[in-house]
């Protein structure tokens, strides 16, 4: 018997289950011990979830046994896992069109010549109230790689 669901649609399974029980990603972190945007991202597909992980996310939201096997796939990552065309992703895809060459020379300047990892990397997510309009306030960290020179 084959599996009904891979990575990314059991993710939109998740998606779907969370709504319907009323659960926050917030929640789903707190019973995984990991941090509310690796959780979201993993949930989704995007980051590795082992067996155990999938089962107690599988028993919060009351998923199939089919897409709880399917959480622990690997995960899929890059242009496969996105819609470019989803109005945040387009915006932050535009605000690095708009930034990446900025931020590019100032990691050269002050560190040299390199890279800010996104394997050896974090990213935090939270509001930031504002009398204008709240805002987004997204921290990314990631390690610095220099270019090897051989």
């Amino acid at each position: 018997m084959s599996p009904t669901h891979d990575r990314l649609s059991a993710g939109r399974e998740v998606v779907f289950a969370k709504e319907a029980k009323g659960l926050s990603w917030q929640q789903l972190a707190d019973a995984l011990d990991r941090s509310l945007v690796w959780t979201t991202s993993a949930l989704l597909g995007q980051q590795p979830l082992d067996a155990e992980q999938a089962q107690k996310v599988g028993g919060l939201l009351g998923l199939d046994d089919d897409a709880v096997a399917a959480l622990s796939l690997p995960p899929v990552r890059g242009e496969a896992a996105i819609d470019p065309t989803e109005p945040v992703t387009y915006r932050l895809h535009e605000a690095l069109q708009v930034y990446g060459s900025a931020l590019h020379e100032l990691i050269r300047e002050e560190f040299g010549d390199g890279i800010m990892s996104a394997i050896d990397f974090s990213l935090s997510f939270e509001r930031e109230e504002d009398p204008k309009g709240d805002r987004v306030k997204l921290v990314w960290s990631g390690k610095f790689l220099p270019y090897k020179v051989f």
